[in-house]
């Protein structure tokens, strides 16, 4: 059923993710559409399809906004999924990807534009791009950082090839591909222009009609003019000249041949330095100018998606931009085939809120367009502006209006919020997946569970100082280029003020570093004169930490820093200069995101690995687990000020999935256990580390990370020979993928390969299944009881998910148990057709055998993941049937007495006379060896306010009724009762029989 808010929204009542790709496109979503809505799921979440780099897996690299990507199907195929949604009563929320292109490999157009045709270009504003860059041999130009080794080297062995084609010359590299600049054309078609002559007779037609080509071109304004007529002419006639240039071609041998052999003279001869001296003065000539990938450290001049070269930031604060970008994606919205977005990297952007107004405006467009009538088609335009000024005159009134279904990816820090004036739904759930691991993690134990790692690790390494090293670390060795622009803005800044004009350059880059290393969130959101309260304290704790860190820098340089963060003007600040201000920062604040990205989950997250469940996107390591009461007091907060954000326990982002970060949650439980296994699983395999340069690899800190990555990915089923080769494999990769991102043996930009092997011949050592390998055997003794508690610890989070406040969201194949590690490990085929099978099977049991006894039956082969795939669909299913209770339903914290009260997540949500309590035990392994009845719960029970004895509810995952009873003065409801057959429980209050 669907159903929309007070403003027309269609809102989800759960969404399950897809990663489209090559071996996944539309029509294979097509055909699970009736599982997923079987399911209990009201809406796919699908990853962006439009048209994407050729062989992408993820789709964010794209090309070109406007097209869908024919990889994944036509569109008769994307129109056929799109009709099945809703054939289904299902909608489609798409993740869209506003801040960055994919700009390698020769497919954008756009950015072949602005390559031929530098700042000149129609699409120069398009994209990101310093024309007056630090390094002034930049000027006017862009730098392409993609060799592979130092310019002249890949020059002079002929990787760099110089083509024609169909009028135009472009140097290839690979898969890449670069225009030639038509005004450059005649160093290539005059060279030898004697030797034609011999050939052709001065009158000749085919010659006097390349002489008038080369006159043409030499009239050609040049790539830097930027009057718009002359502009205009160019692009007109160096198409012109084109069209000219190859009916010559085609149609004149002798042009041909002498064409083809210049471009082979161009290319140079392999073991002849000086024969490449014509293409790289023809290259030296260019809008671009190709270099090692190294040097985008330093000298990069187009702002990219965090270090990763292939994607460049486009400008969607222009109007123009932003238009062009929408064109199909709010095509699509009015064809009611797209029904919600998901904005991508939305910190990335110049003015994320006035981003988001602009999507919700036009959203709110389209949507009220599709409902004109024929008959009123004439009157469209006038139709048009009436509905862009009711959304103005309700943005007025509520600047937060939210007439279309957006989340935002956005990830909080500790106790930040997200930004009220974003008009969106709310984010795409990092909190909440970090909330439920959290809940799982015995907080009593964080002090021993200190001593065990620095024990074993022979350090005790402090997550924050850690954090602030990888920070700067990212800051030179990744993102010095970006910093080396912001600082020579700063200090352009500094110029025009007195007191500040003697702050040397190099000073305000360090401090600039310094205040970015202790920034406490991703970014601050100042657009205007204004500056945030929120801002203001995280701007003042970074640099008065800052200060307090470099005690021999001079502290003005700091107090000015913050004066221009704080827009702090002086009194002789005019006008101009105090813009310059506000870009500054704007600019500042699309750069501590991606530090924070790269230095924090992306590289101390993989350093500190005291427990490394807790190393999620948006986590904070050091503070080990949530309280009950933290819990429940976010989503108090969530259920106030965003009820129906997206809650995830699983994404494509995560470090590792759901399941595996609720297996390494119950080494928390006992810290004792967990150092006896890291002792003597060292033993065992300390003859297998090889010595690098004297040192054994891995180091310790590796292998406590490898220990834990084994316990948490282990199958729950004996594998056959092949599936531990493969699991053996996972490890490989992701061990690989792990101490490359840690940046301290090896790391991507200097791959120690000696190191690499070393670790990786480690694994296979450890994983070798021969029966003298006693580690393997042990693992196979000691992990069953931690895979046990590890699947009912998801069961709890799976059915937490659910009850929450919020959206729950089911990354694709975690309706059964998945072990999946960081990407690419989490984007693995999905066996569909198992699950369907398995859920009709469920179904067909349900309906002969009843409820109860199919749960119980379950609980029996609870290692084949359809216990999970059960608790999945009854209790999205009894969402789907009530869904108002959830989206809009008072959230109440059960207070549990009794010896067992600690083990027990409760609460209720109560609207308009329904009621329903989720019930999820924690802490399995002091539970003994069942999680059921009254052995193991005693007298511990649940207290219902607001009810007296005698009242009645439903366990919707068993059909059991379970009465209150008056103890102690109380209403409770008995935890041996409600738990008596099935780990968790949901309540549905009903009327007493």
């Amino acid at each position: 059923m669907e159903q929309t808010d007070t403003l027309g929204a269609r809102i989800p009542t759960a969404t399950y993710r897809l990663q489209f790709n090559s071996s996944f496109g539309f029509q294979d979503a097509a055909r699970i559409i009736p599982y997923l809505h079987a399911l209990g799921i009201s809406d796919v979440y699908a990853s962006p399809c439009l048209k994407a780099r050729s062989g992408s897996m993820h789709g964010y690299d794209i090309v070109d906004h406007n097209r869908l990507n024919p990889e994944l199907g036509s569109r008769d195929d994307f129109d056929a999924y799109s009709k099945e949604l809703q054939r289904h009563g299902m909608g489609q929320i798409l993740d869209f990807v506003p801040n960055h292109m994919c700009v390698e490999g020769g497919e954008n157009g756009r950015w072949l534009d602005l390559l031929e045709n530098g700042p000149s270009s129609i699409h120069g504003d398009f994209f990101d791009v310093d024309w007056s860059p630090v390094k002034k041999e930049l000027a006017d130009k862009v730098l392409i950082p993609v060799l592979g080794d130092q310019y002249g080297s890949i020059l002079e062995n002929s990787e760099l090839i110089l083509s024609f084609e169909e009028g135009a010359f472009f140097i290839s590299y690979y898969e890449h591909r670069f225009p030639i600049i038509p005004k450059t054309y005649n160093s290539i078609l005059t060279h030898r222009l004697q030797e034609l002559e011999g050939l052709l007779p001065a009158d000749h037609e085919a010659y006097r009609e390349l002489l008038s080509i080369v006159t043409a071109i030499t009239h050609l304004p040049f790539y830097t003019e930027r009057n718009p007529e002359r502009v205009q002419e160019r692009y007109r006639e160096k198409e012109v000249i084109k069209r000219r240039l190859m009916v010559l071609y085609r149609d004149n041998w002798p042009i041909k041949e002498f064409i083809d052999e210049n471009v082979r003279i161009f290319n140079g001869e392999k073991g002849n330095p000086r024969s490449f001296d014509l293409l790289d003065g023809l290259l030296r000539q260019q809008v671009y100018r190709l270099a090692h990938w190294r040097t985008a450290t330093d000298e990069i001049n187009y702002r990219r998606f965090f270090d990763i070269n292939a994607l460049g930031a486009i400008r969607m604060e222009n109007l123009r931009v932003f238009e062009e970008t929408h064109r199909l994606v709010l095509e699509l919205v009015r064809e009611g085939t797209v029904t919600g977005l998901r904005i991508d990297h939305a910190d990335g952007l110049y003015d994320p809120t006035d981003y988001f107004r602009r999507l919700q405006r036009a959203c709110f467009h389209e949507t009220r367009m599709a409902s004109i009538s024929s008959t009123a088609e004439p009157c469209a335009d006038s139709f048009a502006e009436t509905i862009l000024q009711m959304y103005d005159e309700m943005l007025e009134v509520s600047p937060q209006a939210k007439p279309f279904y957006i989340v935002g990816e956005k990830i909080l820090m500790k106790n930040e919020r997200l930004p009220e004036d974003w008009p969106v739904h709310g984010t795409t759930g990092y909190e909440f997946a970090n909330a439920v691991t959290g809940l799982m993690v015995d907080t009593r134990n964080g002090k021993e569970f200190d001593a065990v790692y620095a024990r074993f690790i022979q350090e005790r390494p402090n997550f924050a100082e850690i954090a602030y090293q990888k920070k700067k670390q990212v800051m030179r060795f990744s993102m010095g280029g970006e910093i080396n622009t912001l600082g020579h803005y700063l200090n352009t800044l500094s110029e025009s003020n007195r007191h500040t004009r003697d702050f040397t350059l190099g000073s305000l880059n360090r401090a600039l570093v310094e205040v970015i290393a202790h920034f406490p969130v991703y970014r601050t959101y100042t657009a205007t004169r204004k500056v945030a309260d929120r801002d203001r304290q995280y701007i003042e704790y970074a640099v008065a930490k800052a200060k307090r860190r470099n005690p021999a820098m001079s502290e003005s340089i700091f107090t000015f820093i913050e004066d221009v963060l704080l827009l702090r003007f002086h009194d002789s600040t005019g006008r101009e200069e105090q813009e310059q201000w506000i870009d500054f920062v704007m600019k500042f604040q699309q750069l501590t995101g991606p530090v924070m990205a790269k230095g924090l989950e992306d590289t101390a997250f993989y350093v500190y690995n005291r427990l490394v469940c807790l190393n999620e996107v948006g986590g904070t390591p050091e503070r080990f687990g949530m309280t009950l009461e933290a819990f429940h007091g976010q989503n108090i907060e969530r259920a106030r000020s965003t009820p129906l954000a997206m809650l995830a326990t699983s994404t494509h982002d995560t470090k590792r999935s759901e399941d595996v970060r609720a297996r390494i949650s119950v080494l928390s439980e006992d810290p004792a256990a967990w150092h006896d296994c890291l002792i003597r699983w060292n033993r065992m395999n300390r003859g297998r580390k090889v010595s690098v340069q004297g040192v054994k690899v891995p180091d310790r800190n590796e292998e406590y990370l490898l220990y834990q990555t084994i316990a948490g990915a282990w199958p729950t089923e004996v594998s056959t020979a092949e599936g531990h080769a493969v699991f053996t494999g996972r490890i490989r990769e992701y061990l690989l993928k792990a101490m490359r991102e840690a940046k301290v043996n090896t790391s991507w930009i200097n791959p120690d390969s000696v190191y690499e092997e070393a670790a990786l011949h480690f694994v296979d050592a450890i994983l070798r299944d021969v029966p003298a390998n006693g580690f393997l055997a042990d693992l196979r003794r000691t992990l069953p009881p931690l895979i046990r508690c590890g699947m009912l610890n998801s069961l709890s989070q799976t059915l937490l998910k659910v009850a929450s406040p919020g959206i729950p969201d089911f990354y694709q194949g975690t309706e059964l148990w998945d072990f999946s590690l960081v990407d690419p490990d989490n984007r693995r085929p999905v066996e569909f057709k198992t699950r369907t099978e398995m859920l009709a099977a469920l179904q067909s049991v349900e309906r002969e055998k009843g409820t109860l006894a199919l749960a119980r039956e379950l609980l029996e082969t609870m290692a084949d993941g359809r216990v999970k795939l059960f608790l999945a669909w009854k209790s999205l299913t009894f969402r789907r049937e009530h869904r108002a209770l959830f989206e809009v339903g008072k959230y109440l914290p059960l207070e549990v007495l009794g010896e067992r009260s600690d083990n027990v997540c409760a609460f209720e949500r109560y609207s308009d006379g329904e009621t329903v309590i989720a019930v999820a035990p924690r802490f399995f392994t002091r539970l003994g060896n069942s999680p059921l009845g009254t052995e193991t719960w005693g007298d511990t029970r649940i207290a219902v306010p607001f009810e007296g004895a005698g009242c009645a509810y439903r366990n919707v995952l068993t059909g059991e009724r379970v009465m209150t009873a008056l103890r102690e003065g109380q209403t409770t409801l008995p935890l041996a009762a409600v738990l008596g057959d099935f780990p968790v429980g949901l309540l549905e209050a009903v009327e007493p029989e």
